[in-house]
């Protein structure tokens, strides 16, 4: 309890900032419990493990815990959904919550049946004293029995009374995916709905001149051309009216160019001005007077797409002064708060609604389709309008993952340890998602006759960070100088892709460990593990080494290879070592992954396994295939001719070991390959063929120019 004047106590994850025990559960009289999560499925199964985490504090059935879809309206605050803190914020939230609410039931239970709180027991909300009698959590349950906050006094069970937690749980979300259901925003379809298509300009800094809105109001169906400035776009009463009106307004449109994007080699951030800061720095004189010898390599990131195969959409209304908006974003609160300003309404006017849509784990369209829709609903009060990006608008205006390049230098003495380490980086911003804090970060807001600033960009604070994510090694060296050199200027948009600056930083770690490994004769397991200290870092790269058979000193065939990679996410997440096996054909095929992965207590392990799973073949795509064309005014890349990703067919056969720790904290555990599977798939390329490759993608031409 506080007292007037005396902050309130620090409450765990969410519940700080969501304190009322009410924004978060509900106990209903017909046998089920509603959860209220702040945080969104975006295709990590999140919200199968958040009912697990639900049902096993309240001891019920899992079948009986319904999720409500995230909602401005109703639900607690939590931000965006993204740097694996599903379950260490929200999970913890709602385990806190549970708890509570599971002890509140409890009290009243006790009450109605005259005994003390030791007499009473709990199977699938059926509260049972050892006297006799019973009463259920559905007939105990009332309005005001969760109004109040949280007191997060009452603690959860521990590991060893766990029966729904750490048990696999079948996916919530998979039926309805499988089966074609109508869940996407996609497919939402309200009456009297609209469709919309927005004309988008040929480059980033082109501005309309001039249009024929005459030509465009006159074909069959169009309801109204909306112009603000250089936002143009089209309602009509089907969608492929919208899209045949698109089409038109492409062709007549006349824009103001300007040329301003950069060299395509990511090394161009060298010549930028940057915001330079130290974020490791170890001296040890005497260390550094054994170097013998001296590496340095260099290592690049391109520009990423997040290549969701659905393009972006949103649903809004406008009626009575207020907006609707229904959106697969991965944050609605934040989103809501940009909105506010170009639409002119305080945030209470404007409710953003939740619903699925194509998976990206990152910031591409979803926010800035959620303002199109706005702004054309605004030219036709009480029409919802339905927009859908077109492929090309998805490629050519998402903002992309941003280009790096890791510098690094290590020094070994004469028995081949690691004695001095110098790392540089140079990277944009990772994050410009919709935040509220100064500027609109929304496509359409910067297009507006009485356009909105974007935010200025910046890093969020280490050990989460955005460039410099995962950039401090975890090893430990005697001398260690690591420079996060942030470019503040953006010619080309960027924002947050999935694991961030952590892709490329564990990458050029990974494969530069290997390099010093053999120049210092070293076996790379071994080499690694002789520079680790963390009993847990060290279990994940043994369990792995073990898993796919490993043998210390083994070399490639000039055909196939296998490499290894390890990180533990952002420093303080969860621990991921794998190996990979690759074969060297016509391209370079990565036919065989094995991961071990340490993520704390593990609430559904088959959830777990997804989530690797996922993310290597996702990070497989990204180091053989993936990276944005464009000249020095255009952006090149506009289908998926331009933009191959990984097939089925190309896909590897992965086996993940979950090292469970159940009573360990839970750690975020989806942005945890990317680093190391890139570095595994370079190690096992040299170590199939001796070529080393530094630059992302590994192509085919940079193979064969790397042999020549």
């Amino acid at each position: 309890m506080t007292t007037a004047g005396t902050p309130p106590r620090k409450l765990p994850g969410s519940l700080n900032a969501n304190r009322r025990l009410d924004r978060w559960l509900r106990v209903n009289r017909d046998g089920t419990v509603t959860a209220f999560p702040g945080k969104v499925e975006i295709g990590q199964g999140i919200l199968t493990a958040l009912a697990q985490i639900v049902a096993e504090e309240l001891d019920v059935a899992l079948e009986r815990v319904r999720l409500a879809p995230t909602d401005t309206s109703y639900s607690p605050d939590e931000g965006m959904t993204s740097g694996s803190q599903s379950i260490t914020d929200g999970g913890t939230a709602l385990r806190y919550a549970s708890a509570e609410a599971r002890d509140l039931l409890l009290q009243r239970a006790a009450a109605r049946l005259g005994v003390s709180l030791e007499q009473l027991s709990v199977a699938d909300g059926v509260v049972t004293a050892r006297s006799g009698g019973s009463v259920t959590y559905w007939e105990l349950a009332s309005d005001d029995l969760l109004a109040r906050e949280a007191t997060a006094e009452i603690a959860p069970k521990p590991a060893s009374m766990h029966t729904i937690i750490g048990r696999p749980a079948p996916r919530r979300d998979i039926p309805a995916k499988v089966s074609g259901k109508a869940i996407y925003v996609h497919d939402l379809d309200l009456p009297g709905m609209l469709h919309g298509r927005i004309a988008r300009p040929p480059s980033y800094e082109a501005r309309l001149a001039s249009v024929d809105e005459a030509e465009v109001r006159a074909l069959p169906g169009v309801e109204k051309v909306v112009r603000d400035g250089s936002f143009l776009g089209v309602i009509a009463g089907r969608e492929e009216q919208a899209i045949r009106a698109l089409t038109r307004l492409r062709r007549i449109a006349r824009w103001e160019e300007s040329t301003r994007l950069p060299e395509p080699d990511p090394r161009f951030l060298y010549k930028e001005t940057t915001e330079d800061t130290v974020i490791s720095e170890k001296k040890d004189p005497a260390a550094a007077a054994r170097r013998t010898r001296t590496l340095e390599a260099e290592y690049t990131r391109p520009y990423t797409a997040h290549a969701a195969l659905g393009p972006s959409c949103a649903v809004a209304q406008f009626e009575g002064g207020r907006y609707t908006v229904w959106t697969h974003s991965q944050g609605v609160f934040p989103l809501r708060r940009d909105l506010a300003p170009v639409l002119g309404v305080e945030e209470e006017r404007i409710t953003v609604i939740h619903m699925d849509g194509a998976g990206c784990y990152g910031h591409n369209g979803a926010d800035d389709v959620a303002l199109d829709a706005a702004l054309l609903a605004r030219a036709v009060p009480g029409r919802p309008v339905r927009v859908q990006w077109m492929r090309e608008d998805e490629f050519q205006w998402e903002p992309y993952g941003p280009a790096m390049v890791v510098k690094l230098k290590g020094d070994l003495d004469a028995q081949g340890n690691v004695v001095g380490w110098t790392e540089d980086i140079w990277s944009n911003s990772h994050s410009t998602r919709p935040n509220g804090l100064g500027g609109v970060n929304l496509l359409a807001a910067w297009h507006l006759a009485q356009p909105h600033q974007p935010s200025p960009p910046r890093d969020p604070p280490l050990p989460g960070g955005g460039s410099h994510r995962n950039a401090i090694p975890i090893y430990e060296f005697p001398n260690e100088h690591v420079t996060n050199r942030l470019v503040k200027r953006m010619p080309v948009r960027v924002s947050a892709l999935r694991a961030l600056g952590a892709t490329a930083n564990v990458f050029a770690i990974e494969s530069f460990m290997d390099e010093l490994a053999a120049a210092a004769g070293a076996d790379p397991v071994e080499f690694r593990l002789r520079h680790l200290k963390d009993p847990r870092a060290r279990a994940v790269i043994e369990t792995v080494a073990a898993k796919a058979g490993w043998r210390k000193g083994e070399k490639g065939d000039g055909t196939r290879g296998r490499g290894i990679g390890f990180a533990r996410y952002k420093n303080g997440a969860c621990y991921v070592a794998e190996i990979a096996e690759v074969e060297a054909g016509n391209e370079i095929a990565v036919k065989r992954v094995w991961a071990a992965i340490d993520a704390g207590l593990v609430i559904n392990p088959d959830g777990l396994v997804n989530q690797t799973e996922g993310g290597i073949i996702q990070a497989v795509s990204w180091a053989l295939k993936e990276a944005i064309q464009y000249d020095r005014s255009r952006i090149l890349t506009s289908t998926w001719i331009d933009y191959p990703i990984l097939t089925f067919e190309e896909s590897p056969q992965v086996e993940v070991t979950i090292v469970n720790r159940p009573d360990q904290p839970p750690l975020g555990a989806g942005e945890g390959t990317q680093g190391p599977t890139a570095a595994a798939i370079a190690n096992a390329i040299h170590n199939a063929m001796g070529v080393r490759l530094r630059d992302m993608p590994f192509t085919r031409a940079r193979v064969l120019a790397a042999l020549a």
